[in-house]
């Protein structure tokens, strides 16, 4: 040691010194990651619980410490404005379908296929997500991602899922009574390919508890 230090035109103390600053550094980029990983989890979380979970996970660290980091790495920034955001406007007068899902026995692809959309929080912002799944195979056949919750959204997952699947006589498309899905341009689209409309009760998410169902998977 004492020969590579004089090689070098280092001190020992320096030598020693640069070492644990290198160990400090690869500490702290494992920390960071960490906080990420919690942050992720659960968006809402402020300084305080994130260190109690970093305590859990047996990481000894101040709060002031945490909050230091979550400020450098942008966390303190994620808000959780709501519990929930809605994506359902039933509040319109257009026509809506009887609910024909209520009674379908399935024993094969392609008798009903039920759509929902939801959101996905992102760091500052969020956007939302269409989709449609066969009720059978509980297999997502169409989906779109978008900032705008326009009608366009719920049509680009439709239009996915009739290019990928073959349309029967019998395919019901089951949903909620948002205005997307009760809009003259889905309706239209639903006509065209002689496709039966479906809908459940005002705000009983029960109606379409198969996609409630999956959006908990996500």
């Amino acid at each position: 040691m004492t020969a590579m230090c004089r090689a070098l035109s280092v001190s020992r103390a320096g030598f020693y010194r640069w070492q644990e600053q290198d160990r400090r550094s690869e500490q702290d980029c494992r920390l960071r990651d960490e906080i990420e990983r919690i942050a992720l989890a659960w968006p809402s979380y402020g300084s305080r619980r994130i260190q109690a979970q970093l305590r859990d996970r047996r990481w000894r660290v101040s709060r002031e410490q945490v909050q230091q980091i979550m400020r450098e790495d942008g966390w303190l920034c994620l808000r959780q404005p709501k519990a929930w955001l809605a994506t359902t406007d039933s509040k319109h007068n257009l026509p809506v379908f009887p609910n024909l899902a209520a009674s379908v026995e399935l024993n094969g692809l392609d008798q009903l296929w039920v759509a929902d959309i939801t959101y996905i929080r992102l760091r500052k912002d969020f956007v939302f997500l269409a989709a449609i799944l066969d009720a059978f195979s509980r297999r997502v056949i169409g989906w779109a991602l978008d900032r705008s919750l326009e009608t366009k959204l719920c049509l680009a997952a439709l239009e996915q899922a009739l290019r990928r699947r073959k349309v029967t006589s019998r395919l019901i498309h089951h949903s909620d009574r948002g205005a997307q899905y009760c809009s003259r341009v889905y309706v239209e689209a639903l006509a065209r390919h002689k496709i039966r409309g479906s809908m459940g009760r005002k705000g009983n998410p029960y109606d379409n508890a198969r996609m409630e169902s999956f959006w908990k998977t996500l």
